[in-house]
């Protein structure tokens, strides 16, 4: 496990497309997927993370109470031939023990986890009714090592902003999490390796 802040992606960005299946459904999920959203909340989580472990409930929670008005999804990215924790089966695991109401897709080239910067689970990006970024950062203040309690109160804000038409706040603290567990040879750039 190594320790790895988020990159933060510049805001403003236009979200970048891709189509993977849901580790569930089979079923391929694109941008097209959330048309209509008023936002759009992509995750990079996977089942092995003590990090994502943490938040993990919360993360199901935030599904359930933003379905109606946000787009969500979350990503696997890691290689799941190294870490099979992480692979698309015991992802789908994962996904029906914790209620999750949004897909749970499988990046198994890790192109969409370089085309969004990601460096590490968790990893939240908000984007808003045009696929602009908004948010991109931590879920909350709330740690492994520290007594305060998960309540994704960062995320939420930037959701509860966007789906209100108020400006999110620039104020954004970076997600802390372990690093993607990339390919060997397929290491991007950004992540300084």
């Amino acid at each position: 496990m190594s320790r790895t802040l988020s990159t933060m992606l510049p805001l403003g960005t236009q979200a970048p497309a891709f189509s993977l299946p849901d580790v569930v459904s089979g079923k391929r999920i694109s941008l097209d997927t959330f048309k209509g959203k008023k936002a759009l909340l992509v995750m990079f989580i996977c089942r092995h993370c003590p990090y994502v472990k943490h938040v993990q409930n919360e993360i199901a929670r935030i599904g359930r109470d933003y379905a109606k008005n946000v787009g969500i999804v979350a990503i696997t990215s890691n290689d799941a031939e190294n870490y099979p924790e992480d692979s698309p089966e015991s992802s789908a695991e994962m996904a029906k023990e914790l209620g999750f109401t949004f897909p749970f897709c499988y990046d198994e080239n890790q192109e969409v986890a370089k085309a969004y910067n990601a460096a590490c689970t968790p990893e939240f990006y908000v984007f808003d009714s045009a696929r602009k970024l908004v948010y991109r950062g931590q879920l909350d203040d709330s740690r492994r090592s520290n007594e305060i309690p998960v309540t994704g109160k960062d995320v939420r804000a930037a959701l509860d902003a966007v789906l209100a038409g108020k400006p999110v706040n620039p104020d954004q603290i970076p997600s802390i999490g372990c690093n993607i567990k990339w390919k060997p040879g397929n290491e991007p750039a950004y992540v300084g390796v």
